[in-house]
């Protein structure tokens, strides 16, 4: 039985458990179950209990709300003490001198950090692997947890920990959370601390939780974004929504499996069922949009490729792609005419619509494989073929987040993407806990239930 956090922070506020004996519990499994799964870059076994036993010892423990939640960091934002490898060698392998300010706010609300999850070279691709290791899906582990946060959603979805921080920069929480059974929050720009490598991909990169319900996505967001009020999004009811269904990928060359457009399909149907409007329709994204889109995705890797310590090495495919980034920027893009074009087409569409749903995925999650092996074309098919959801609302600055909805015949979770315009960060939760309410979901992998 899995017990989500905001129960566990409860227990350690009430002096049922301690931070301590979470924190220790948290790392017993890791030292389990990990070895199998590769989520983890670095595992803090010696400093983690130590935290754990000031979090224990604040006189203000009772008022945290994260007391004793053992947390999985995402290993491309600074932790004090910790090397940031950003899934890279040409990565500076010191330790970070400061904290960021989400993993601050993370552990002034209690919260204790047990590690750093793997992600991609550079968290450039949609499947999480580097010369580090491969990080496999606890639901298969024949195929990818997703990426970039991939390693933070198989800790999670191996019950490793309970909450973990990701960020997401053209899907990169949604994707993994679609990929294993998840709840992954996006929020819009400026609600959370981005600072995110060299200029957080062009400012579509926002830090967010992986958890496994919505009231833990929410409480989680609360502190990361320091807005109590969002901690409580997921208990108020959303009122009548206009609600939108759009099944078809932005590129209409990228074909969706019937069954994840069958998911978004049953999902309307319960919000239905539960007093909303819902009428299909089809979301057209310009052609612009998506070659903007790409503009950013090869710039971006370009940036924060210039951090990097000895660039010689990186990985193939990600110096062709940094390569395409410096094309791109000698062209005079990426621009922001592009993304105020994009907001102001999906303002029109949303002009009498409150929220949009979509499938999570087009496809299943692709293998589990050394991707960095493999050629830069080959990647970038893989990548935007089977997760092509998320991106448009980066581009957008909009908060959305993905939802758990079924299993697929394949044996992998289905899932959905909400999506609101800017601000409404708590009418998404509150409908992804109605969700939540009319078809519960298994937390995680069934192998680790």
């Amino acid at each position: 039985m899995i017990t989500p956090a905001h129960e566990l922070a409860e227990q350690v506020r009430s002096g049922v458990t301690t931070a301590r004996a979470l924190t220790e519990q948290a790392l017993a499994r890791i030292r389990e179950r990990d070895g199998a799964i590769g989520a983890f870059q670095v595992v803090r076994h010696e400093k983690a209990p130590v935290e754990a036993d000031a979090v224990d010892a604040r006189p203000d423990k009772t008022a945290l709300p994260l007391a004793g939640v053992p947390i999985a960091v995402k290993d491309n934002i600074p932790v004090t003490g910790e090397p940031m490898r950003v899934g890279t060698e040409a990565s500076d392998p010191r330790p970070q001198s400061a904290d960021h300010p989400v993993v601050a706010r993370l552990r002034e609300a209690g919260a204790v950090v047990v590690g750093l999850t793997r992600v991609p070279e550079l968290c450039v691709y949609g499947a999480t692997d580097s010369s580090f290791g491969i990080t496999r899906n606890p639901w298969d582990r024949d195929r990818t947890p997703g990426g970039s946060s991939g390693g933070s959603a198989a800790a999670v979805a191996a019950g490793m920990v309970v909450a973990a921080q990701g960020n997401d920069g053209m899907g990169s929480i949604r994707i993994p959370a679609a990929c294993c059974g998840l709840v992954g929050i996006k929020p819009g720009a400026g609600v959370v601390p981005s600072e995110l490598g060299n200029g957080s991909w062009f400012g579509l990169a926002e830090n967010g939780p992986l958890t496994t319900t919505v009231a833990d996505a929410a409480l989680q967001l609360s502190v990361m974004a320091a807005d109590p009020s969002l901690a409580g999004a997921a208990t108020r009811a959303p009122g009548a929504l206009r609600i939108a269904v759009s099944l078809k990928a932005p590129s209409p060359a990228t074909p969706v499996d019937p069954e994840f457009a069958d998911a978004a399909r049953r999902t309307a149907e319960l919000l239905r069922s539960a007093g909303h409007s819902v009428v299909d329709r089809e979301l057209k994204q310009p052609l612009s949009t998506g070659l903007a889109s790409l503009a950013v995705w090869f710039a971006g890797t370009e940036m924060d490729a210039r951090l990097m310590t000895d660039r010689t090495k990186l990985e193939k495919r990600v110096t062709r792609h940094a390569a395409a980034g410096r094309a791109v920027m000698r062209a005079g893009l990426p621009k922001e005419s592009s993304r105020e074009a994009w907001r102001e087409s999906a303002l029109r569409f949303f002009a009498d619509i409150d929220v949009l749903v979509t499938p999570g995925l087009a496809q299943v999650p692709l293998p589990s494989a050394r991707w960095g092996q493999r050629s830069w074309l080959r990647n970038l098919r893989a990548s935007s073929g089977y997760a092509p959801f998320g991106a448009p609302w980066n581009f957008a600055g909009w908060p959305a987040m993905t939802v758990p909805a079924g299993v697929h015949s394949s044996g992998m979770p289905l899932s959905v993407q909400l999506v609101a315009p800017a601000g409404n960060e708590s009418r998404l939760l509150a409908v992804a806990a109605q969700l939540e309410a009319l078809a519960p979901w298994q937390p995680v992998a069934p192998v680790f239930a």
